[in-house]
């Protein structure tokens, strides 16, 4: 017998019934799927996915469940967030789901506005990657990145260390506003200070910034640099099909985390539940990395090689303390 029949069997038992919300989180997809129905047939998606992205996962949703179509909402995260908050302060919800960056996930749970309730698919995430009222739904990774051409094969950087040799001086490039990087390294040695005085060493080598993670990519591709250290993974792969002198090192990054949350109240609840655990689970997943994304579910592999070995996410927690490492960040680099 299985253990959560098992555990069925002992509420029914205790209580003479299995309660809502435990009974609700042993549906079946299929199951949730039969009640979304009974709703309006859609789901209000305040989404910050791409339309190129968009085009290719939403559709095999729709697919997948017949009579419900998705209401896709897009602009920025901050724009989104902004959104669902002035819509409810205004005595009306009207997003089902969120998907978006995380540091604005949380400024719409500090309202008050999102459900606090985790979904079965959650359990296959590590910790880091989940919250009580939140997801991670697909990453975006920064990593190190080279020119090969300039690049010579023993210098070839596996970390974010290497960086600190004197030999990168005056080579590097780094996106101004990457304080996740700092954040990534605190969690590394879990030590901000030893993640500090590592950004100091790669200070001293006087890296160039420019705001614009495509914009370092192609500086690279240019040769106007050497190698940047604050670069984002996914840019890479295609580049380097078509025959740019690329490298990049996937032994470790720092994830950015685009998050999945529903609202509190949802005006189509199941429906709004049956989205976000289709798009948790592996199957969700797999269509989200088919649809270019990199997927947060550590079971579903990204198409491209772009998911490094070593992942420090940034969490709830350190978004919450954003402006001290963007001090310190800034202060290490002297940036304005």
């Amino acid at each position: 017998m299985g253990a959560r029949i098992k555990t069925l069997i002992l509420l029914i038992a205790m209580f003479g019934f299995v309660p809502t919300a435990l009974a609700a989180q042993s549906e079946s997809i299929d199951e949730l799927y039969k009640k979304a129905l009974k709703e309006e047939g859609v789901v209000n998606c305040y989404c910050s996915l791409a339309q190129i992205n968009a085009q290719k996962i939403f559709p095999e949703f729709e697919k997948r469940f017949p009579g419900i179509r998705i209401n896709h909402v897009d602009a920025t995260s901050d724009k989104l967030a902004v959104r669902a908050i002035t819509e409810a302060r205004g005595g009306r919800v009207i997003a089902d789901v969120l998907e978006f960056g995380l540091e604005n996930i949380s400024q719409v749970h500090e309202q008050g506005l999102l459900l606090e309730k985790s979904i079965p698919e959650a359990a296959a995430y590590p910790d880091n990657l989940k919250g009580s009222y939140w997801t991670a739904n697909n990453l975006i990774f920064f990593i190190g990145a080279w020119n090969t051409n300039i690049v010579k094969k023993e210098e070839t950087p596996k970390s974010f260390e290497d960086f600190v040799d004197p030999r990168w001086k005056g080579r590097l490039i780094a996106e101004p506003r990457d304080y996740e990087v700092l954040i990534g390294l605190a969690h590394k040695y879990k030590s901000l200070e030893k993640a500090t005085a590592t950004l100091k060493k790669i200070a001293a080598n006087n890296p160039e910034f420019h705001k614009g993670h495509s914009e370092l990519a192609e500086f690279l591709v240019a040769g106007q640099a050497a190698a940047c250290f604050t670069c984002y993974s996914h840019h890479y792969p295609p580049r380097i099909k078509k025959g740019a002198p690329l490298g990049y090192f996937l032994s470790e990054g720092v994830a950015g985390i685009i998050a999945t949350a529903i609202l509190k109240n949802a005006p189509h609840p199941n429906t709004a539940m049956l989205f976000v655990r289709w798009a948790e689970s592996e199957e969700g997943q797999r269509v989200y990395a088919k649809g270019g994304r990199t997927p947060a579910h550590p079971k579903v592999e990204p198409v491209e090689p772009v998911r490094p070995k070593t992942i420090y996410a940034v969490g709830v927690d350190d978004l919450k303390n954003y402006k001290k490492y963007e001090k310190i960040w800034k202060e290490v680099f002297k940036l304005r």
